[in-house]
């Protein structure tokens, strides 16, 4: 049923070994598999439509896969809803195409993590159909966060807390005698029942998921809500600021965010994963409110990456990125862990659009055609650009989201009808989640799916301007976003740029974001202002082309040369 453990090791073109390890310097694509490339021709993505497309990947010039969820799940989160962590969903495939899919891209020199999804499972997973069957304080309760409610006669919630989708995170259920009976925590949808990690089974079941896919290869694991999986004792009664992200990330002491006991569910992982060959790595959705916080996910006996989402959600203000960075530096350098560097996912407002709202919207609201809210496109495009070329250039791990390498922005006109984000429904359209940055990604400027598929079937719609943006237009243009990526990568390879050290260059401006790494000088213009070119340097690559020798507002250099 298994391959060993050693049979599809990629023929890397990364260093790897204690202190070198693949994970510190790599760039790694997230691939949100429903909307890459559509094989099926049944308007969602799948295993064999990866596969069709590792060439492309490979010619990025990217270095590992993240694949979000894949396995079985009734879908009602987009496979964040698992009813089965050791199964292809059939609306992507079979183990034997996650299998091939894996092989091709291990013969590619690239890498494959897989995103888990240990905080919750579905309602429909067997563990939660078997607790919904049993009686109070049964043994099959106990794998899930079941509680009596308060008031007369049980009637109200265990306490306060409200869900990241909107409305009570608690839901009653019906005892198999017919009765109202107690109440299960799901800090998500009422469809995925938070897991209690106090609970050894749970910790057994989940150490036998992580073998069962590294035994087939697989090269680490994105590990999901990974602050979340344990809850202050008690449970207290919390409210979140008004304008709280929907993750937390802000707020210093969340009762299930952030709890100290998750540390040793990730220090037993790390052993686990040491038992095999390749550096296999775990990488921490984790939003705590520092990047001092989060650094404590990754002390060397724990995960061996984290998200840097202080960095993701730092807007383009050149004070701001610096500080940034350099805490960011310090903090995961004082644990030996690298830095890691965001600005998109499936979570978040495409940066193409984010870097140019004419307003803040927190992380999980998205933006529709009625959000006061709006972007500049043009502007938000160009800063893109430049935040993609600076973000390149720092040392450690860059993440990438599909799509961003073609500049593709947010979807804002989506029609309600089409919507199908959890959040949209629970807050009955008052937040519009999602979905504007999860619209399948466009392969050709023809076809009715722009070469998602051949049938013209999607489970979000596409916006028809996309057409201008699809790979095969900007291919061989070499002004294109895809172009600027495909040479970024490349000179970031060439440069060794992952594995450099950071020093930053005084003189610029307030408005200059300005630093070397090894033998590159960066250059990021945040302000109105044109700068001038050092004397004597020579460019090795621009977010957009220079004014007179001049790096013009909303530009980034890369530079040889020159002081």
């Amino acid at each position: 049923m298994t391959s060993p453990a050693s049979s599809t090791q990629p023929e890397t073109r990364l260093p790897s070994g204690p202190g070198s390890e693949w994970w510190r310097s790599a760039v790694i694509y997230q691939i949100y598999p429903r909307s890459f490339a559509d094989a099926s021709n049944d308007g969602i993505g799948d295993l064999p439509g990866i596969t069709s497309k590792l060439d492309d990947l490979q010619e990025l010039g990217i270095d590992a896969l993240w694949l979000s969820p894949f396995m079985t799940s009734p879908q009602k989160d987009a496979g964040y809803d698992v009813a089965d962590y050791c199964d292809v969903d059939p609306i992507f495939g079979t183990l034997a195409d996650f299998d091939a899919m894996l092989e091709g891209a291990h013969a590619r020199g690239i890498r494959v993590i897989v995103d888990l999804v240990p905080n919750h499972s579905s309602d429909q997973h067997v563990w939660f159909q078997a607790a919904l069957a049993a009686a109070p304080g049964s043994p099959e309760r106990a794998r899930y966060m079941f509680r009596d409610g308060v008031g007369e006669n049980g009637e109200l919630p265990p306490n306060n807390w409200e869900s990241v989708f909107g409305g009570p995170a608690w839901t009653r259920v019906v005892e198999p005698d017919g009765t109202p009976g107690q109440w299960y925590l799901h800090l998500f949808d009422t469809s995925q029942p938070d897991f209690d990690w106090s609970n050894d089974e749970v910790r057994e079941g989940f150490r036998a998921v992580l073998r069962f896919w590294l035994d087939r290869g697989v090269d680490g694991f994105r590990v999901d809500v990974a602050h979340g999986l344990v809850k202050k004792d008690g449970l207290p009664d919390y409210t979140p600021p008004a304008d709280a992200a929907s993750m937390g990330g802000e707020e210093a002491d969340v009762p299930y965010w952030g709890q100290p006991g998750v540390h040793e569910i990730y220090r037993d992982w790390h052993v686990l994963l040491a038992e095999y060959e390749g550096d296999r790595a775990l990488a921490a959705e984790a939003w705590l409110p520092s990047p001092a916080k989060t650094a404590l996910w990754v002390r060397p006996d724990e995960m061996h990456q984290a998200f840097n989402f202080e960095y993701l959600e730092t807007p383009w203000n050149a004070p701001k990125l610096r500080a940034v960075v350099a805490e960011s530096l310090a903090a995961y350098g004082a644990v030996d862990a690298p830095s890691t560097w965001v600005l998109s996912n499936h979570d978040v407002i495409r940066h193409a659009s984010r870097l140019a709202l004419t307003g803040d919207v927190p992380q999980g609201t998205g933006i529709g055609p009625l959000s006061e809210v709006q972007p500049i496109p043009e502007l938000g495009l160009r800063r893109a650009r430049a935040a993609s070329t600076m973000m390149l250039a720092l040392p450690g791990s860059a993440y990438l989201y599909q799509g961003e390498e073609l500049g593709l922005p947010e979807a804002v006109d989506l029609p309600d009808d089409a919507r199908q984000d959890p959040t949209w429904f629970r807050t009955h359209g008052e937040r519009y989640g999602r979905d504007g940055c999860r619209v399948p990604i466009p392969w050709t400027a023809d076809g009715p799916s722009f070469g998602f598929n051949s049938s013209g079937a999607s489970w979000l719609p596409q916006p028809t301007q996309w057409a201008e943006l699809a790979r095969d237009v900007q291919r061989d243009q070499p002004d294109s976003t895809l172009s600027l990526y495909r040479r970024a990568l490349a000179e970031r390879r060439a440069h060794a740029v992952g594995t450099g050290e950071l020093e930053w260059l005084d003189g610029y401006g307030d408005d200059v974001v300005a630093f070397r790494n090894g033998d590159i000088t960066v250059i990021a213009n945040v302000g109105a202002t044109p700068v001038q070119l050092p004397a004597g340097a020579t460019v090795v690559l621009a977010s957009a082309p220079l004014e007179d020798g001049a790096i013009g507002s909303d530009t980034t250099v890369w530079l040889e040369g020159g002081r």
